[in-house]
């Protein structure tokens, strides 16, 4: 691979990393400073483990985060829901209609080897700035938080 050099590079403190990973633990850090500060006590996640995977709880939602470096990609993803065996096209048809402006950058998806259903936002690490880490992070939060419950108390699952 050639230079990465200057790859990873924060463009507000101009803070330069050498990995992916870098920039995402020093993310994950400030992050929780944030919601320290935001909650006048101290609230620490975890940085990235060997595997590249961290989370993030807000209600009863636990958005992970991770750091695939090979597609340079960092991917959020929340569980929601099992799939229920009753009332699945009523229920596909509501997350398609749902995904149209309600879940921001987030869209819902269906794995169908587990049949779990997720939030999930996808972004190119590079060029990624805090700014638009923190807030794709508090935005799948936040829409996790609002719909897990709300899905599995229309249509059942768990």
């Amino acid at each position: 691979m050639g230079d990465r050099t200057h790859e990873y590079h924060d463009r507000v403190t101009g803070a330069d990393y050498a990995t992916a990973r870098a920039m995402v633990d020093d993310y994950i850090a400030r992050f929780s400073a944030t919601v320290s500060a935001a909650a006048g006590a101290t609230i620490a996640f975890a940085p990235l483990d060997e595997d590249g995977f961290s989370c993030v709880t807000r209600g009863s939602a636990t958005v992970g985060i991770n750091v695939l470096e090979k597609e340079d990609v960092l991917l959020f993803l929340a569980r929601i829901m099992t799939v229920p065996d009753e009332r699945r096209e009523e229920l596909y048809r509501r997350l398609l209609e749902l995904n149209y402006t309600a879940t921001s950058e987030g869209a819902f998806a269906v794995d169908r080897e587990t049949e779990t259903i997720s939030l999930r936002a996808l972004r190119s690490l590079c060029g990624l700035d805090y700014e638009e880490f923190e807030s794709m992070l508090h935005t799948m939060a936040v829409v996790a938080d609002e719909w897990d419950d709300e899905l599995m108390a229309e249509f059942g699952g768990h």
